[in-house]
């Protein structure tokens, strides 16, 4: 059975930081796409960040370009994801995302397996 399990969300002042991250199990993701997305109440969905097999490239939002990086590590098989300058509009519940044939990363519904999610709360 295939698990992904995010972990280190917490509440951080504006200007904090926090590293996520999401361990799979069940399977190898080594040569697969990860992502991150978020989903705060009432709102959509939305992509945070993706990373190609080998971290040779990654994409991210506009909105947390310059602020958030995402990295993975395939031999304990973990994605993260750093995130610094936290500002209140990044509260929401973040979940990772893996395995994406379509390689539309931005695209929540182009993924395969999720995590159950972390939730991030920063406060002004």
């Amino acid at each position: 059975q295939v698990q992904l399990v995010e972990s280190g969300g917490g509440l951080v002042q504006a200007g904090g930081s926090l590293r996520l991250s999401c361990a799979a199990s069940g399977r190898t993701f080594s040569n697969k796409l990860l992502g991150w997305f978020r989903q705060a109440p009432g709102k959509e969905r939305e992509f945070v960040a993706a990373i190609n097999w080998n971290g040779g490239r990654t994409y991210y939002a506009d909105s947390v370009k310059g602020r958030f990086t995402i990295s993975r590590d395939n031999a304990k098989n973990t994605v993260y994801l750093q995130m610094n300058s936290l500002r209140p509009e990044d509260t929401a519940v973040y979940y990772c995302a893996a395995e994406n044939p379509s390689g539309r990363y931005g695209q929540w519904n182009s993924y395969s397996y999720w995590g159950q999610g972390t939730q991030v709360t920063v406060s002004s």
